[in-house]
């Protein structure tokens, strides 16, 4: 099963992490001796998390108890891996797409299926149309579907399909929303940064990032690609005759 996201850049700050911590080894007996082995730890499970992460991309067995360990790394070593991916001509939202695409080849190994009920779609509220003067969040049922933006598209799959679907002005809410439907899975649409933070911070729920599409700049009037949605609600939701 595999999920559209903007494809892992290639091969930049995972080998260029890696001599990091491989110089880091190399200079552990410049410690005292206690120092040294409590680096020598740190620097191992480090490399740990990461060999892990390798695994699971590739679709080899890996230690899923370690993938939150993972995710902390990344928020570790996010900072450092913009500096250097720099170096390679990469943006910070082209490593934050490769998280993301990233963490959805992690959903898809682990082959997630989850009744419909049970599925949570969140969007940022910049999906709706700027001038639009009905109020959605909360309550995406006010959204009169004019056509204007997506929201009138994921109101009627919402329908057709039987997932919960809420719109949030941001982080808080859509945590709020999580707490309050308690699903087993989550597929969120949003910009790069928002997606690499709410899929760390709902974890251990399962989660899905679909990148919104911004013709108009971030955060107005944005869209998403609505085939891509279902797409990805296909292989995520159980059939209706399996759940019974």
């Amino acid at each position: 099963m595999v999920f559209r996201a903007a494809a892992p850049c290639g091969g930049t700050p995972v080998p260029a992490l890696c001599r990091s911590l491989a110089s880091q080894l190399s200079r552990l007996g410049e410690y005292p001796h206690g120092t040294a082995i409590l680096l020598t730890a740190v620097i191992l499970f480090m490399a740990g998390c990461i060999c892990n992460m390798v695994l699971a991309v590739q679709g080899w067995p890996f230690v899923s108890a370690l993938q939150p360990q993972t995710y902390n790394l990344i928020r570790l070593l996010f900072p450092i891996a913009v500096r250097l991916g720099k170096l390679f001509g990469k943006s910070r939202r082209q490593l934050e797409a490769s998280f993301i695409a990233v963490s959805n080849l992690l959903f898809s190994h682990r082959s997630i299926r989850v009744p419909a009920d049970r599925l949570l779609v969140v969007t940022p509220h910049c999906l709706q149309l700027a001038s639009c003067p009905h109020k959605i969040t909360r309550d995406p049922n006010n959204c009169k579907r004019c056509g204007g933006c997506n929201i009138g598209d994921l109101m009627k799959l919402s329908e057709e399909m039987g997932f919960h679907f809420f719109v949030a002005t941001g982080g808080t809410l859509a945590r709020q929303i999580v707490k309050e439907i308690r699903p087993k899975a989550v597929l969120a649409i949003a910009c790069e940064r928002d997606l690499m933070s709410g899929i760390q911070d709902v974890y251990p729920l399962p989660a899905v990032g679909v990148l919104n599409i911004r013709p108009n700049g971030p955060c107005y009037n944005t869209k998403v690609d609505m085939d891509e949605v279902r797409a990805a609600l296909e292989q995520i939701i159980l059939p209706k005759d399996e759940t019974k």
